[in-house]
């Protein structure tokens, strides 16, 4: 009789979500009513601390953007729900000094990338940047080219990877210029031995002493944070005479740190000083298997109280709740060595 008095209770508590000694609680929001101390689960210690939270990442759209591919990875992110998302740069095709053209494709981005739930933090590239024109339409339409900002207790930093004096700027807009011109006409061979692909700072970038000094304050200001990022286009390092960058990463080497940029089109990963310096390859951008595996993916970056793991994720793979790619990407090729399309 008695046995049959609890099973009742607790079946009466499970369909009203009362609580007693028979729907007992072991983590906030969650009532149960299972009687006895044998639980049908694995455990009650729900991945659900109140620091953890979730980013998005997205990669390059240039090179000849592929259509409809960003819009459709800000839809799966949508779905995804990421609290934040950013990205590693080249945002618009740039490499012009016509205004009307370059509001267009600004206008195009902005449109796009404002359809998303979350906030999109803008990282430039060099597509976004090369060039005084270029540098110019971004102080006026979005302000600062590099900053930091820290969102529950984890630092995020924005770097500018095309910090040039104006005069070597000017120089590597011209040489950037004449040498799409000779890869238009005579394809990549010429290309590579144009001067601007022979450029340091064309793999590297550039990196000034002046916001070098900027992020060492943000450093040292953020000094109890439990992470930090940092977010480029192009690989700073990759340049042996570029101390500025250097003590970048020398001011973050007792504490733990990511480092994720693009520019290649291509997917790489490499472990430096004990960190994960991780290269995106593109959301719709250019691609170029040569270079590695060429995809398009965003990432997924879940910070906990002491950890992070990354996950990258093929667009082809993220699908809405019919089973589908959204926005009716089912057509989509995502991945051009995959589906035999043309670059």
């Amino acid at each position: 009789m008695l046995q049959r008095l609890v099973i009742l209770i607790s079946t009466l508590c499970f369909a009203q979500a009362c609580t007693d000694t028979t729907a007992q609680t072991s983590a906030a929001g969650f009532r149960h009513g299972v009687a006895g101390e044998t639980m049908p689960w694995t455990h009650q210690a729900f991945d659900a601390a109140e620091d953890k939270f979730t980013f998005a990442v997205f990669s390059d759209l240039t090179g000849g953007e592929r259509p409809r591919i960003f819009e459709t990875a800000i839809a799966q992110l949508n779905l995804l729900r990421p609290e934040l998302i950013i990205n590693v740069g080249d945002l618009i095709e740039g490499g012009t000094d016509d205004q009307a053209v370059v509001d267009t494709q600004w206008k195009s981005f902005d449109e796009r990338a404002g359809r998303a739930s979350a906030p999109v933090f803008y990282v430039g590239g060099n597509h976004d940047l090369t060039g005084e024109f270029m540098r110019r339409v971004w102080d006026e339409r979005l302000g600062q080219k590099y900053y930091h900002f820290v969102y529950k207790n984890v630092l995020f930093l924005v770097l500018d990877t095309e910090d040039n004096t104006p005069e070597r700027m000017q120089e590597i807009f011209d040489a950037r210029m004449e040498a799409l011109q000779v890869f238009a006409e005579e394809g990549e061979e010429a290309f590579s031995q144009t001067t601007y692909a022979n450029l340091p700072e064309l793999p590297a970038g550039n990196v000034t002493a002046e916001q070098s000094q900027y992020f060492l304050e943000a450093i040292a200001t953020n000094a109890d944070v439990r992470w930090t990022f940092l977010f480029m286009h192009k690989a700073p390092w990759l340049r042996e005479d570029l101390q500025a960058f250097a003590d970048i990463e020398d001011a973050l080497a007792e504490r733990p740190y990511t480092v994720f940029h693009g520019h290649e089109h291509a997917f790489a990963y490499l472990e430096r000083r004990g960190r994960d310096y991780i290269q995106l390859a593109t959301t719709g951008g250019a691609q170029i298997p040569g270079k590695g595996r060429s995809m398009d993916q965003v990432t997924l970056v879940t910070v906990g109280k002491s950890e992070t793991d990354i996950a990258n994720l093929l667009m082809e793979g993220i699908l809405d709740k019919t089973g589908q790619v959204p926005l009716g990407g089912d057509d989509l090729c995502f991945e051009l060595v995959n589906c035999g399309a043309e670059q």
